[in-house]
């Protein structure tokens, strides 16, 4: 009998990508051969997302795609879709198994034998309404070879901003166990990772035994052969003067930050339940480049919540004009069902959407081409990743700025420096240079 094909896809977050790295580890276990999407497969493992609503089309389109090209596809529904959006998957066609948040890292476990893979009249369902707000574990594995992995620490978000399905679909914050993620670091190091990237959903939130975020990050520092520790997405009323000095303090830290503004406008930021104002927002940027000058700050940005004017649309654009961002992430308001904002009146436009949303884009170019272009004639250290693209193979600064260097010899999985001699608004072009002689100093970022 050939070996029974399985191919994963995720949609949304890193949080979700971690996790699909999880299942994707159990699936070899149960025997399956893992195939990339969109190749013929037995079974396809579809990680959703809830946070738009073109998200949640989105994958009933791959839905449909999948069973085009393998019509006998078992398909497997997981994620935050699964969750919220549980009864309407089970009315789409070809669905044969959805499995809430609760049980999602089982879902394995919920697979038929290879050999008795076959469609089903109606989908199993493994779901519950409310979701554990207890402390966790989770299953871990090293890949050798690799250069950064996605390091599960915390799940899920109180804060309940309006807009906002996360608490819906995830639940309630809650943190996974000290030791459980410093053996998981350590088996990740131990295996050739370089660089380990903490996720979770509002990970500032972070508190466990005792210990909160900072504390947390102090032991992971500890861990020697660690090359990088980089922090995903982190609200800015979780961003204190001790994490700053703590980044600031070691060269294991990247400095790099991802701090969600949502918009430049207080009645919105008010209407949207958000929990920091934006002269308070500009302070903690004021702290941050004063703590860490190289550091790499993007942000998210909604376009038309409710309500939003042509005058708080200004005041968005006129706040991401002036902060020193390198990059923005720029996405329309979509109603969630069983949110605040769901209730809300005013409503934009699309056609005003799509305006803001294409001045802020053209915003974005401008803001990556100034940072890269801060960098010209700069060494910087960059860790490769697999792959080339033509005759470029492609890396990461701390700071998270894109470096492609052209370049003959194999270099994923190292740290190599660079001096930088191009940008664009896409990335950073260098040269390799050889490794400094003793009493040469290299100013790597």
């Amino acid at each position: 009998m050939a070996t029974p094909r399985a191919s994963l896809h995720t949609l949304g977050c890193r949080l979700n990508q971690a996790e699909t790295s999880i299942l994707g580890e159990g699936l070899r276990r149960k025997g399956f051969e893992l195939v990339e999407f969109g190749q013929p497969t037995d079974v396809l493992i579809l990680n959703t997302c809830s946070v738009t609503e073109d998200a949640e089309r989105t994958s009933r389109y791959l839905i449909r795609k999948t069973l085009k090209h393998s019509p006998h596809a078992f398909i497997a529904v997981t994620g935050c879709y699964a969750q919220t959006g549980m009864e309407t998957l089970r009315q789409q066609a070809g669905v044969d198994l959805i499995v809430g948040q609760q049980f999602k890292l089982d879902l394995p476990t919920y697979l038929p034998p290879p050999h008795e893979l076959r469609k089903r009249p109606t989908a199993e369902v493994h779901h519950t309404k409310t979701i554990s707000r207890g402390d966790f574990n989770l299953p871990y594995f090293a890949e050798p070879d690799s250069t950064r992995a996605l390091l599960k620490i915390q799940d899920g978000c109180s804060a309940m901003c309006s807009f906002c399905i996360i608490p819906f679909s995830r639940g309630h914050e809650r943190s996974r166990t000290l030791d459980d993620i410093l053996s998981e670091a350590w088996s990740l190091t131990t295996g050739g990772y370089k660089e380990i990237v903490l996720t979770g959903v509002n990970i500032g939130q972070y508190v466990q035994q005792g210990l909160d975020f900072c504390a947390l990050l102090r032991r992971l520092d500890e861990i020697s052969d660690l090359n990088r520790i980089r922090i995903s997405s982190i609200e800015p009323t979780t961003v204190t003067d001790e994490l700053l000095d703590l980044l600031a303090s070691s060269k294991k830290f990247c400095p790099y930050l991802h701090i969600p503004l949502q918009s430049g406008d207080d009645q919105i930021l008010q209407a949207m339940h958000r929990r920091h104002t934006v002269k308070e927002y500009r302070t903690l940027v004021d702290r941050a480049l004063a703590k860490i000058p190289d550091l790499g700050l993007g942000t998210d940005l909604m376009v038309g919540f409710p309500g939003e004017t042509d005058a708080a649309f200004r005041n968005t654009l006129a706040v991401a004009s002036d902060l020193p961002f390198s990059y923005l992430h720029v996405f329309p308001y979509s109603p969630r069902p069983g949110t605040a904002a769901l209730r809300l009146k005013h409503l934009v436009s699309s056609a005003s959407v799509k305006k803001r949303i294409d001045l802020l884009l053209d915003l974005d170019r401008a803001k990556r081409l100034t940072f890269h272009n801060k960098y010209i004639g700069r060494t910087v250290s960059v860790l490769f990743e697999s792959g080339t693209r033509g005759t470029y193979r492609f890396g990461m600064t701390p700071n998270f700025t894109k470096v492609a260097v052209t370049d003959s010899e194999a270099l994923e999985n190292q740290i190599k420096p660079v001096t930088i001699t191009a940008a664009t608004d896409r990335c950073v072009y260098g040269d390799l240079i050889p490794p400094p002689t003793m009493g040469t100093a290299l100013a790597l970022l």
